[in-house]
């Protein structure tokens, strides 16, 4: 089953003349919609025939033109949308369509125009072709995450760039873990560089949940090679060659074959020496991909060699680990100290609220250990978007009695949208006495990122912006 490639939102509309409203809904509601706005201004078509003075019911030209979307009335051009079995026929008028769109003003007014009363789009959705047009005569931008990528797909070929360019936000607002493959492949396919580069940047973030994603399978063998090839993906090899595997397997079945190892293998190709199986663990390799059966026995005793031998023998595969992405560490504190009576930990939350003015993904916090000597602490870290929970884990980690602050990672990084807070929150237990921070800032420039602290309510330990302990988050971007 074809992942799906986004989640359900609903965006705000836009105080500006056009509009962008989302919805959920299938594409067959789409279509349905659509259709009852055909049944209102046809019944709009009808009332005016009884009216001499209809337009004088609408103020604006906007809104005048509005009534004529879909619209029997009037109608000077007919469109047959969507692939065999699926048509729908569209109005349109000529005029208004050639002022929206260079594509439509040569196909009706230009030096090569044929004079057509039914034109045939087999390879456009009805619901997107429909959304194109709402845009056209209504500017309005109505888009939902089953039909944007045929919306772009329609204002591509009809060269409609706002159109284009909502279609584009709207994508890279719903990107995350679960689409950026499937993403990056269109991103490609329709030349929008900065959409691939945001798909890059949370492929390379959150690798392994990417990879693991069920969009990954529904991938092209290109799109498969680039990500196979990425430098600084943040993934175990192991992780990568079981992706590969998945998607191999997804492949047989569009191929219509039988999903056995020898197929699979045959469907990688020379794919399968992009993925770096000498990187890996020596305990992954064996009990994984050395027994998988894709790789022959010639490979599996070669690269057995190489993790053992003093004489290695020639790979075709990569024998280089990827260099993965560089952790980088916003510090709110300008100095930490320690007194007899401070920090206390008796199963208090410490908890901080921030936000960022870009798209970052936390791995992690930095936090305060004993002022006391060495000392272990167990950890309980909480990252929470409104009061939900978005990431949370158990986790020890040693203090060596030093003011340095000591990392602790989620199992995923975890996607932070700009101009939103969120909490950071983390229950210590052990030695009760540890440095704090102080002279806290309540904004810190990272680099490109500019972070923001305020208090947090859930902090009933001290932890302020001003003091107290999460020092550090530990985040990519």
């Amino acid at each position: 089953m074809a992942a799906e490639p986004f989640p359900t939102t609903k965006l705000v509309p836009s105080a500006s003349a056009s509009s962008t409203t989302t919805s959920s809904s299938t594409s067959s509601s789409s279509i349905q919609q659509y259709q009852q706005q055909n049944l209102t201004n046809n019944n709009t078509s009808r009332a005016a025939q009884r009216c001499c003075n209809w337009q004088g019911l609408f103020p604006t030209i906007r809104e005048r033109n509005s009534v004529m979307f879909n619209n029997e009335m009037m109608a000077d051009v007919h469109f047959v949308v969507g692939p065999p079995g699926g048509t729908q026929r569209v109005p349109g008028h000529k005029y208004v369509l050639a002022v929206g769109s260079s594509v439509f003003h040569a196909m009706f007014y230009g030096e090569l125009a044929e004079d057509q009363e039914e034109i045939r789009i087999p390879d456009v959705e009805p619901p997107s072709f429909l959304a194109m047009l709402k845009y056209i005569y209504c500017d309005e931008i109505d888009l939902c995450a089953d039909t944007v990528l045929a919306t772009l797909y329609a204002a591509k070929k009809y060269i409609v760039p706002h159109l284009a360019r909502a279609c584009v936000n709207f994508l890279e607002t719903s990107l995350s873990a679960k689409n950026a493959c499937v993403l990056l492949s269109q991103s490609c396919l329709f030349e929008e560089p900065d959409l691939t580069q945001r798909c890059w940047e949370v492929i390379d973030a959150q690798a392994e949940l990417a990879l693991r994603s069920e969009g990954f399978c529904d991938i092209d063998t290109q799109t498969l090679d680039s990500i196979l090839r990425r430098e600084t993906l943040n993934a175990k090899e192991m992780v990568v060659f079981e992706a590969a595997l998945n998607w191999a397997e997804a492949e047989c079945q569009r191929q219509d074959l039988a999903p056995t190892i020898e197929n699979r293998r045959l469907v990688l190709g020379k794919s399968i020496y992009l993925i770096r199986v000498p990187t890996m663990v020596l305990e992954d390799f064996a009990n994984g991909a050395a027994q998988s059966g894709v790789l022959t026995l010639t490979e599996t005793n070669d690269i057995f060699l190489w993790y053992t031998a003093a004489n290695k023998p020639d790979l075709l595969f990569c024998t280089k680990p990827r260099k993965g992405l560089a952790p980088q560490r916003c510090h709110r504190f300008q100095s930490c100290a320690y007194r007899s009576n401070q920090w206390r930990y008796r199963g208090r939350c410490d908890s901080i609220q921030f936000a960022v003015d870009k798209r970052v993904f936390i791995a992690g916090f930095g936090l305060y250990g004993s002022s006391c000597g060495s000392a272990e602490y167990s950890a309980k870290i909480e990252l929470k978007r409104q009061g939900v929970s978005m990431a949370q884990k158990v986790i020890k980690y040693f203090s060596d009695g030093s003011s340095s602050t000591f990392p602790v990672s989620f199992d995923y990084p975890v996607q932070i949208e700009p101009d939103t807070f969120y909490t950071a929150s983390v229950v210590l237990d052990g030695n009760e006495l540890s440095y704090f921070g102080q002279e806290g800032m309540t904004e810190v420039q990272c680099g490109k990122v500019t972070f923001q602290f305020q208090c947090s309510s859930d902090s009933t330990n001290g932890t302020g912006v001003q003091g107290g302990q999460i020092p550090e988050l530990v985040f990519y971007a």
